[in-house]
């Protein structure tokens, strides 16, 4: 796709409490009652301390909010179908303040091929961890280091710059050179050359981002990747239900299939090449895996009753499932290669929602054995089950941290359902978000943000919030419901 050269610097809704979503046996108009998933039904069937006098910022409080169209091209087409608009409704006071100065472009007579500081600066807004200068208050347009004068920018308090241009590098080929450098310490940071297609520049542009983040907290970003959700549009005979994949950003919609009846619960393979899905279209509930690049697709469970919540094991080899085809509702494994499927629980209860361990020895599901739906983990293998929520009334949907330490779960109290984050070795639970319908957390791939469904007004929308809670956006469509996110793991 494209390389990376160091580039050096030669100078220097309806309230329908806990009744559970379902993923019943068969579908006629309707699905049938039997229960799979615990997630509340939403009304449907290292960072440096910044230097922060005098910094300039949209209120008196340093939050700021902005509404990104994210799916526009920049000169001004319309919006692609099933992109999503991303609004930051929550800042961060103390956020860091960078000056994203756009890029330099060398060839005369025609304009640039994608506004790259733009997608950077919005990378980095909707992190919560930086907050960019805005383009009217730039002081200079620097392309060069030599151009740089740190005491102009530091005039305007930000503690870091990044400067670049586009260079042709022959047919619908280019070479994106950028420099990132510290404003007070008055030195290069970073500097690359990245070589990409017209049509990768998008993505070479998260990957500045993703370095810059990098370079400046000492995480790894995670802009280079993708989101999965479903979107249900129409009513009556015309409702079509559509999963997509796009950039981390909404930008770049693909649709993975179109269907008049329900898709439910996508989930994303290690690799980020293919997703696991459940899909009703022969109304009946059946597991498909399908590969995102040649869409290709294969049915891996289509037994009598529930087929449904799919979770890939770290390794790709073994998918953990929920089948009913022994009657009642149970946690299976199913070797994909194989195809041999060995249960794991036996319980009068409902079990179901399994989500992995990061080191591929453990599960976390959600079950109703000690009367309400709570968490609970037991190994990959099958074996005793321990319990691990206790605060609140229901504890389901679980999605695990890269780092294994936190699982986001949807925490009911009150008649209210809000994303929480569980504390693997403390047990506490803390509560993230203030809605009262949410459901659906997963986790970015580098652990610093959740996204997860929620209502707005009548409609389904997604939304994110940091592991703190203190970042909040929302992700809509221009018409229509959206649902059921889960975020890509990394690609490389």
């Amino acid at each position: 796709m494209y390389k990376l050269m160091k580039y050096l610097n030669s100078s220097s809704p309806r309230k329908r409490g806990p009744a559970h979503r379902c993923e019943g046996s068969t579908l006629d108009g309707r699905i049938l009652p039997r229960i799979l998933s615990f997630r509340p039904a939403l009304a449907r069937p290292g960072l440096r301390p910044a230097n922060l006098s005098g910094l300039r910022r949209n209120d008196g409080f340093g939050m700021f909010r902005v509404s990104m169209l994210l799916g526009l091209l920049w000169f001004g087409s319309g919006l692609a179908h099933g992109a999503l608009t991303i609004e930051i409704t929550q800042g961060i006071e103390g956020a860091v303040p960078i000056a994203v100065v756009p890029f330099g472009w060398t060839s005369a007579g025609a304009l640039p091929p994608e506004n790259i500081s733009a997608i950077v600066a919005a990378d980095l807004n909707r992190s919560g961890r930086f907050e960019s200068l805005p383009d009217r208050d730039l002081v200079a347009h620097p392309t060069e280091a030599t151009q740089v004068q740190f005491q102009n920018w530091r005039m305007v308090n930000v503690d870091y710059l990044v400067i670049g241009k586009i260079i042709p590098a022959g047919a619908d080929r280019f070479d994106v050179q950028f420099q990132l450098f510290d404003v007070f310490r008055g030195k290069q940071v970073a500097g690359y050359s990245i070589p990409g297609a017209r049509a990768d520049l998008r993505r070479v542009a998260h990957h500045i981002s993703d370095i810059i983040y990098k370079e400046i907290t000492g995480e790894r970003g995670a802009f280079n990747t993708q989101v999965a959700y479903i979107t249900t549009s129409g009513t009556g005979s015309a409702k079509r239900y559509t999963l997509l994949v796009a950039d981390s950003d909404g930008y770049n919609p693909q649709t993975i299939l179109t269907s008049q009846q329900p898709l439910m619960s996508p989930s994303w393979s290690p690799d980020a090449r293919q997703v696991a899905y459940v899909s009703f279209e022969k109304k009946t509930a059946e597991i498909y895996l399908q590969t995102i690049a040649s869409g290709q697709r294969s049915k891996i469970a289509s037994f009598k009753g529930i087929n449904g919540a799919p979770s890939w094991s770290p390794d790709g080899r073994r998918l953990a499932l929920t089948l009913s085809r022994d009657g009642n509702p149970e946690l299976y494994m199913l070797e994909i290669a194989s195809g041999t499927l060995t249960r794991l629980t036996n319980n009068a209860a409902i079990d179901t929602e399994p989500a992995w361990m990061p080191d591929g020895k453990n599960l976390v599901f959600t079950s109703d054995r000690g009367g309400s739906a709570q968490l609970y983990r037991m190994p990959a293998s099958g074996g005793q089950a321990q319990r691990l929520t206790f605060e609140g009334k229901y504890n389901a949907g679980a999605d695990v941290s890269p780092d294994g330490s936190k699982i986001a779960l949807v925490n009911g109290d009150a008649g209210r359902y809000r994303i929480a984050v569980l504390d693997v070795q403390t047990r506490r639970l803390r509560v993230l978000t203030d809605g009262s319908q949410d459901e659906s957390p997963s986790f970015a791939p580098n652990g610093s943000m959740i996204i997860y469904a929620t209502t707005m007004g009548n409609r389904e929308v997604l939304s994110a919030v940091s592991v703190d809670g203190r970042f909040k956006q929302r992700l809509s469509l221009q018409a229509g419901s959206v649902r059921e996110p889960v975020w890509s793991p990394f690609s490389e």
